[in-house]
């Protein structure tokens, strides 16, 4: 979810996994993956040829792709996951109410709500302790309360138990993978309505559904009303060196990425001709022409017993992190050939695959970024000139007053 999730420009967006070696993450599909990946745990097909016609397609060239508002539609939760329900991770969406929207973007001071059972507070054991607690005359004084959603709640604790009693939320698009290290646990693994509300409430990533859905598209029409979701997938813990970014374009194949690429996993470059035959196999038989646009993203899971799982679709376009490829490349279709070497025996068609292959390239999670003031990191990072440069002079008159 960069988070607008995930261009170079941009935070990332868009993607409901959290992918840093060091975060437990979520979602498993059906029974059948918890019982059989080597991961801890976490419809029907749709007919037809696609619904994008060739008439519709964007103006193509080298870097000319234009993304619409309408394939931003289509990779809502909501809009795919009962054409491939079968095929990933059981969930359930729930309306999400005014009331809740306008409390999840009240930037005043975070007071979680939802909380099942309020903290008590026991009695002082002296009259020093007292006083400490009660170190305020100021009548102007005003406790924090946070709202409270009786009936939501009953419902999102309803559903949560259904999954098995812990979840990995995400709105329509997002999941909240930047606030990861404000929980608890230092993970998305959500068990309570006050464990969502706080995640969602220190997420930039959910704030940017809410009101920069359209942010990257290209057409002037007007923003479509949307209604927005709150999705709980059933949580499981996956192995980031297993997930993988696929890239589709006019119903082909064209790319596929490790998803975890700040790191280095010695299976997937011995394993990668493998893993890229059974994706290739799980796309045609499975994903080809069902989706509800012909350019699109989509994220997979292969377990031990290399069985491919679905687990989220992503518009095709800056507002998605290209990971270890770059947009040029996926919409020019330059330079995607070659990625195997001469003895591979790959079919023409095959997509370029890419993993990190040393581990002089491993990375820092970029999710790092979002624990530390703005400020720090664009002065780490060189990006603001000017803050820099007032830096180097508070140095300058240090080293003149010493």
């Amino acid at each position: 979810m960069c988070v607008c999730d995930t261009c170079a420009k941009c935070p990332p967006r868009f993607d409901t996994a959290s992918f840093s070696p060091t975060i437990s993450w979520v979602c498993g599909p059906e029974e059948s993956l918890n019982k059989n990946s080597s991961a801890c745990t976490s419809g029907s097909e749709a007919q037809g040829s696609g619904r994008a016609l060739a008439g519709e397609r964007q103006v193509r060239g080298d870097c000319c792709w234009r993304m619409k508002k309408e394939h931003v539609l289509h990779c809502q939760f909501s809009a795919w996951y009962p054409l491939f329900r079968s095929l990933t991770i059981k969930s359930v969406v729930l309306p999400l109410p005014q009331n809740v929207k306008d409390y999840l973007l009240d930037d005043g001071t975070l007071v979680v709500s939802g909380r099942q059972d309020p903290p008590t507070h026991s009695q002082p054991d002296s009259d020093d302790e007292a006083e400490e607690i009660q170190w305020s005359d100021d009548e102007n004084t005003a406790t924090l309360t946070a709202p409270e959603f009786p009936e939501f709640t009953t419902k999102v604790q309803e559903a949560i138990n259904s999954l098995g009693g812990s979840v990995f939320p995400k709105l329509n698009w997002s999941a909240p993978r930047d606030a990861y290290w404000i929980a608890m646990n230092s993970s998305l693994k959500c068990k309570t309505l006050s464990d969502i509300f706080l995640l969602f409430k220190s997420s930039d990533f959910i704030t940017r559904d809410f009101t920069q859905p359209f942010i990257h598209c290209t057409d002037d029409s007007p923003d479509p009303c949307i209604e927005y979701e709150l999705v709980l997938r059933k949580w499981c813990e996956l192995i980031p060196g297993a997930e993988f970014r696929c890239f589709v374009k006019e119903n082909k194949l064209v790319g596929i990425s490790q998803r975890d690429y700040t790191q280095y996993y010695d299976h997937i470059c011995k394993q990668k001709e493998e893993i890229c035959r059974c994706i290739q196999d799980f796309f045609k038989k499975h994903i080809q022409y069902k989706f509800l646009d012909e350019d699109f993203v989509f994220d997979v899971y292969r377990d031990s017993r290399g069985k491919v799982w679905l687990i989220d679709f992503n518009p095709f376009g800056e507002v998605t992190d290209s990971l270890l490829f770059t947009w040029e490349e996926l919409i020019s279709e330059k330079n995607l050939k070659g990625d195997f070497s001469e003895g591979d025996a790959q079919e023409q068609d095959s997509p370029a695959f890419r993993c990190t292959n040393s581990e002089v390239t491993v990375q820092p999670s970029p999710y790092l970024s979002y624990r530390l003031p703005k400020d720090f990191v664009d002065l780490s990072t060189g990006e603001d000139a000017h803050k820099l440069i007032d830096f180097l002079k508070l140095k300058r008159n240090q080293q003149e007053d010493d």
